[in-house]
């Protein structure tokens, strides 16, 4: 999933200079590929067999792999966006049914490994960007596509056997988590992380799909795809970090940590420039983004408002959608100023994080204690027992 989704931002400059894509053409097809994402999520939790069917998985690999090799078979922009709405649709049902898989059969095991797990979105994104930053040099824009494929190929062979079903085996009934509450202060901290998370699917996706086409403008071709690298790699152990520190400091407060981290490592390409720039910024984004997420979610769930998950879920989702639209009219004086308009709105999800943490019920209620940030899937996903 890392692989089909994520492929697309280091072969984006060499589409710009090789295939003559336009940036706002480039936005389009960011955003063609964020609505087949939600339109794959919504089936999953509309559908709840689709999660548990292996034909299903199997079906969502086929057609993830083939989307990437048919992009360089052709150089129709509509073709190109009808393209990338399956590979959406498809990552995003092979991440629901890998999560599920993932609960059900690591129940019994600390969350941080779950966290891990978590982790290959990061380990697609450094093995996609390594690979372009290889092929870079010995082929053009189709080469790239082509090898991905194969990646994703190879990766899907490997992850053919896992099997989505839940576990028949016995397990002790869920403790009860009392009502979901919509008093007024519960009303006020839910609006204020609901605000947040869906600025921050707005700013995030914004450098997640220009970050490398913005690396490239001041500084070698190959600086943008190693920073892409990096971001992949920062990545894998981001959720189970989070899911660590949640249980030294409140969430409230990780999270609006981690908003203004990444907030400063999206400015930095468009304010420094240069080699150092990219790479500190490459590290502050992948160690970041993930973990928002799953911080996010874990804490829509203490908080006990009725259909959280979904109601977040929906936000950030429609947030992934907006963000390359709304950057399209600064692309065309590149990519810098959509870098900094990034950054201004997660700046804004940090300050919206900051009224969550005014007042913030720090204890836990016994129910929830028990569950980490990594116990909770990231944007799309939805838990075996929903």
């Amino acid at each position: 999933m890392g692989v089909g989704r994520f492929a697309f931002t280091p072969i984006l400059p060499l589409m710009h200079t090789q295939a003559g894509l336009t940036a706002s053409a480039g936005a389009n097809l960011a955003s063609a590929n964020y609505i087949g994402y939600l339109v794959g999520a919504l089936a999953g939790i509309l559908v709840p067999a689709l999660t548990r069917s292996p034909s299903v998985m199997r079906g969502s690999l086929v057609v993830l792999t083939f989307t990437l090799a048919a992009m360089p078979t052709t150089q129709a922009v509509p073709v190109w966006a009808g393209l990338r709405l399956l590979a959406g649709a498809a990552s995003a049902l092979v991440f629901v049914i890998a999560v599920t898989a993932l609960l059900s059969n690591l129940r019994a095991h600390p969350p941080s490994l779950i966290g891990w797990g978590f982790g290959g979105v990061g380990a697609g994104i450094a093995l996609s960007g390594l690979l372009v930053l290889t092929l870079r040099h010995a082929g053009d824009w189709r080469t790239a596509w082509w090898g991905t494929a194969v990646l994703a190929a190879l990766l899907s062979a490997a992850a053919w056997s896992l099997s989505p079903k839940i576990s028949q085996a016995p397990t002790a009934a869920p403790p009860k988590t009392g009502r979901a509450t919509t008093s007024p202060e519960n009303r006020r901290w839910f609006g204020a992380l609901f605000a947040s998370y869906s600025l921050e699917g707005i700013g995030y996706i914004i450098a997640g799909t220009f970050l490398v086409a913005a690396i490239e403008q001041t500084s070698p071709g190959w600086i943008g795809s190693g920073a892409w690298v990096l971001v992949g790699l920062a990545a894998i152990p981001s959720s189970a970090l989070w899911a660590r520190w949640s249980r030294r400091w409140p969430r409230p407060d990780l999270l609006f940590a981690a908003l203004l981290v990444q907030a400063v490592g999206i400015s930095l390409p468009a304010l420094l420039g240069g080699v150092a720039a990219a790479l500190v910024s490459a590290v502050l984004f992948g160690g970041t983004f993930l973990g928002v997420s799953t911080i996010a979610l874990a804490t829509g769930e203490h908080l006990q408002f009725p259909r959280s998950i979904a109601l977040l879920t929906a936000g950030y989702s429609v947030g992934q959608i907006l963000g390359p639209l709304v950057a399209a009219p600064l692309l065309r004086h590149g990519y810098h100023q959509a870098l900094l308009m990034a950054a201004a709105v997660v700046l804004a999800a940090a300050m919206a994080a900051a009224v969550l943490r005014i007042g913030f019920p720090r204890q836990l209620p016994a129910s929830t204690r028990l569950a980490g940030p990594a116990d909770r899937p990231p944007a799309g996903a939805r838990t075996p027992h929903r």
